[in-house]
């Protein structure tokens, strides 16, 4: 089914209601089974069992960033293809990727604590991060503060392409600037540097956070739309009443 077939409301909650009980039941054995291999992998040679947060605070870092490309996308989608469900997408995301990025930085902080001696430091990534969390906070405020929803989806597009600036700041930050941080180990043109042993679990736990945002984005735009519907009927049935 294209995009365009998805544009229809009626048609999307269709396929939602068939999608969703399945994502969320691979979502629920594939995070199972990350959290298992996560507690069988080895203790780090120089972190020691610590290293096992990065099996919560890396996925996380991930999604924070995804996320916002992923509203991003759907802020062209509304400013330039006007795609009825793109602000709808956009402001399902929103909270999600706020509580992904305030997850990522809490495990950071708390993983950093015995590493570095400190739960906070102002370096680049540590402050490009919270950066974003802010942005995703004030998408969030923008769309509480404007009642109409078309309104409110172009405003949130335009801040959403704007703040996009700081996704490559984040992901560079540890090659631009001397940071605390360890440059990329997972995604890079050399390959890996982590021991398989270490980097199978996270992958797995990678999955089974990506399976449990596309689960909660699907229930978030359902219940956006379903809102927007009730929302509709009483601004119609008020104006009944007036007239």
């Amino acid at each position: 089914m294209s995009l365009i077939e998805l544009a229809n409301p009626s048609r999307f909650l269709t396929q939602v209601q068939r999608v969703l009980p399945w994502l969320a039941t691979a979502t629920v054995v594939v995070m199972i089974g990350g959290l298992v291999m996560a507690a069988q992998a080895p203790d780090d040679y120089q972190q020691g069992a610590t290293v096992k947060i990065m099996y919560i605070h890396v996925p996380n870092a991930w999604l924070s960033m995804f996320v916002w490309g992923v509203m991003s996308v759907a802020a062209l989608g509304t400013l330039v293809w006007r795609h009825p469900l793109a602000d709808v997408a956009q402001k399902a995301a929103a909270p999600l990727g706020a509580c992904f990025t305030f997850l990522a930085l809490v495990t950071g902080s708390l993983w950093g604590r015995p590493m570095w001696g400190t739960y906070w430091e102002w370096d680049a990534r540590l402050t490009s991060v919270l950066v974003l969390f802010l942005l995703y906070l004030g998408l969030i405020a923008l769309w509480r503060a404007v009642e109409d929803p078309a309104r409110a989806g172009r405003a949130a597009a335009i801040l959403t392409l704007v703040g996009a600036i700081n996704i490559p700041i984040i992901k560079f930050s540890v090659d631009w600037w001397n940071t605390l941080h360890q440059p990329a180990s997972v995604f890079r043109l050399g390959g890996p540097t982590i021991d398989p042993s270490l980097l199978y679990p996270l992958l797995v736990m990678g999955l089974a956070f990506m399976l449990l945002f596309a689960t909660l984005q699907l229930a978030a735009m359902r219940n956006e739309i379903l809102r927007r519907r009730v929302r509709t009927l009483q601004m119609t049935r008020a104006a009944a009443q007036a007239a």
